[in-house]
Parts: C-alpha cells; structure tokens; sequence
C-alpha cells in the first residue's frame, strides 16, 4: 500500500508492530547475555553435582538436616513464605528503598566524579573530603544515622546511599582523570569546548569504570539494605532474615540469602548489559 493512502491508525499499528519487535529483540539479547553462562554445559557440570550432594547429604545424616535443609526443603519453604506472609510485599518494600538509595546515589556521585577528573581546582578541594570519609565503613553509620534520622524509610534509604556511593564516585573519578590525553589534544585541535569534551569523550571514555564502580555499588548497597532492614522497620528481606534468625528457621534463611543472590546476579546483568548496548568499541573483548 503506498504510503500516502496509510491512515493514522495503520501508522500507529505499523509502529507499534515495530516497537514490539525492538522489544522483543532486546529481550532476546539480554536473555541470551544473562542465562547464556547459566545453561552452558560447563556450569551444569558444576551445579549439577552440587545440587545433588547439597539434597543427599542430608538426607544421608552426613549432616543435620536442621542445620542444612535440602534444597527441595528450600523450594518448599520459598513456597511458603510466597503463599502465607506475604513475601512479594516484602520484596517490594525492599525494591523500593534499594531503588531510592541507588538513584540518589548515582545521580550525586557521578556528576561529582566527572568534575573531580575534570578540574583540578575541584579536585583539590573536594578529593581530599572523600579520601576520609570512604574508609568509614557503612555500618559504623549506623548508630549516627538512626539518631539523626530516627527508624524507618530515610534511615534506611541513606544507608544505601552510602553503600552505592563511594564505588561510583571514585570509579568515575579514577576513569575521567585517565582519559587519553590525545583524545582530547586532537579534539580541541578542532574547537571543541570543554563543555563537548566533558559530553563527548571524557564520559564516553570512562564509561567502562563508571560501570565497574556501579556494578560494586549494587553489591555494597545490598549489603546495607539488609543492614538497614534489620535496624528499622517491619518489612523487607533483612528483617526476614533477621526474624528467621530470631526463630532459628534456616531454610527461611537460605531462601532471603538466595533471593538477595538472585537480585544482585540479576542487576549487574542488567549493567552489563547496558555497557554492551553503550560501549560497543569493548565487544568482543
């Protein structure tokens, strides 16, 4: 059909069918990225065998199943937890606050990572600041943080923030100040104003690292939502984990561990794949 007799409505249809198809194809990419390693042959060949010495041994009394359920216990019990309290709230809830503190925390400390790398007025007086507050480990803020904001979402919030922030900050740093510097000679050989360095090499060319330290950044922010969780609140997977251990239920312990192992996997997949879509000059590498 010719394009000038198409309806507004077969456009819309057209480019909605390719939407779905752009949709589709990107899924499609980041499933074979992310599971590709998972149903190789190699890993099953290590997964495998320890799955079954993980539900014999026990079941052998090699080991005592109260201490190490067996992974069909496991199931049972993420089956469970799903069906009778409500742990998909609790997910949510957990989603929610990690998502907050991730947010701000990339969003502060990038920018500030590109102007430290960048000037070195900046850097001078700022570098130094960081240098002494990022050795503080996050959970010694803890206390502070409970006293200043109280216990519930802002507490909790900035304790994430400071898990994720450091990583991002000197990774970001760290691959600014490093840029080529015959990448930028020859840029301003043909007038470009630093404002184009900063956009169009400087970032670009730090890509790699800025990702690194946010790959790091999901690991430690993490590891202060559970901490948070537990410090504060009523919801979450660190206050299952908590209240499991309160109770001594290991095999609802195990399911919090594995689903905090689940979420982080799945989250530096996603940046991985993001570095893929972005830095096309590293595939193959």
């Amino acid at each position: 059909m010719p394009a000038d007799t198409l309806t507004q409505n077969d456009r819309l249809q057209q480019h909605q069918a390719r939407w779905w198809q752009v949709v589709v194809r990107e899924l499609s990419v980041f499933g074979r990225n992310s599971f590709g390693s998972i149903v190789s042959v190699e890993f099953l060949t290590v997964v495998v065998p320890v799955l079954i010495l993980w539900e014999a041994l026990p079941r052998l009394g090699v080991v005592p199943q109260t201490l190490v359920p067996t992974p069909s216990t496991v199931a049972l019990t993420f089956w469970d937890m799903l069906h009778n309290i409500r742990l998909s709230e609790h997910l949510i809830g957990s989603a929610l606050r990690f998502a907050i503190g991730f947010i701000v925390a990339v969003a502060t400390a990038f920018p500030i990572g590109v102007l430290m790398g960048w000037n070195l007025f900046i850097r001078k007086h700022c570098l130094p600041v960081f240098q002494i507050l990022a050795p503080i480990p996050p959970p010694a803020w803890v206390p502070i943080t409970i006293i200043i904001f109280g216990v519930g979402m802002p507490m909790q919030v900035f304790l994430i923030f400071l898990g994720v922030f450091y990583p991002v900050l000197f990774n970001t740093y760290q691959g600014i100040k490093e840029t080529d510097p015959r990448y930028l000679a020859s840029a301003r050989v043909f007038g470009a104003s630093e404002f184009t360095l900063i956009t169009r090499i400087y970032i670009w060319h730090a890509l790699g690292s800025v990702i690194m330290g946010v790959k790091i950044g999901i690991a430690l922010g993490l590891v202060m939502l559970v901490i948070a969780e537990m410090y504060g609140g009523r919801t979450g997977i660190g206050y299952l984990l908590l209240e499991a251990k309160e109770y001594f239920q290991i095999d609802r312990m195990v399911v919090c561990m594995l689903m905090l192992g689940f979420i982080g996997w799945f989250l530096i997949e996603v940046m991985k794949y993001i570095e893929l879509k972005l830095a096309v000059w590293r595939i193959g590498r």
